[in-house]
């Protein structure tokens, strides 16, 4: 990463799925897909949502791969997550990623900017995030990205934020995420953290009680409301 040399500033830091993209229709649905290839078993949306909500969760594939075996599949983690990004990339990207929605109105990033710096700390790979960031917003920048394959330890541990951190040193940070192992980050990296529980989670309740739970700044229901309850 490039050293910045300029004043400490504001930094608005986002995970992507479930904060930015809805991804309902596609990882979510890609997890199912590929549990399915491999076990001949339906795994239904809210007990994804449960394991997310019980964290140390935050990599899909990892996730896939945990899922398959307890339902008694044997593939090993290099096949699943070749058969996973076979059905979300598809061929030249036309697989369940073309299905991903962006969540924020027309207007709120730019409005957004003129507050604060973007940076991400997502579980996607970085030229993923990058991807989807220039086909929705392609004229906001977000720097630093942090994807998987740039840290040695994914969330919950905080490496990723850290490493934002230092490299930013900004005079104040948020982190906006919408899992369990995004807050938990958050919080031991010393960043306040706002959780975003969509109205659709089939598991909101519990999810929202447990980021109130583990100490989180704020809990709100769609990244729409985020300008709301920054100071």
């Amino acid at each position: 990463m490039q050293v910045h040399n300029q004043m400490p500033e504001r930094v608005l830091i986002f995970d992507m799925d479930g904060v930015l993209v809805d991804v309902t229709d596609s990882y979510r649905q890609t997890i199912a897909q590929t549990v399915e290839l491999f076990t001949g078993i339906e795994v239904s949306n809210t007990e994804i949502q449960a394991f997310k909500n019980r964290g140390n969760s935050n990599n899909d594939w990892d996730l896939t791969f945990e899922i398959i075996h307890d339902r008694g599949g044997t593939a090993p983690k290099e096949e699943i997550i070749e058969a996973f990004q076979k059905i979300y990339l598809g061929t030249n990207y036309d697989g369940l990623i073309a299905r991903e929605r962006w969540l924020p109105q027309n207007g709120l990033l730019e409005k957004l900017r003129e507050r604060f710096r973007f940076a991400m700390f997502t579980g996607r790979e970085r030229w993923e995030a990058s991807f989807t960031l220039s086909k929705f917003v392609p004229g906001i920048p977000f720097d630093p990205i942090v994807g998987m394959e740039d840290v040695k330890q994914e969330k919950p541990h905080p490496e990723g934020l850290l490493k934002i951190l230092k490299e930013l040193q900004p005079e104040e940070a948020f982190y906006v995420g919408d899992a369990t192992d995004d807050c938990r980050a958050a919080l031991a990296a010393g960043v306040p953290f706002i959780g975003i529980v969509s109205e659709l989670n089939p598991l909101r309740a519990e999810l929202r009680a447990l980021f109130q739970r583990e100490g989180a700044r704020e809990v709100i229901a769609d990244i729409n409301e985020l300008e709301r309850v920054l100071p």
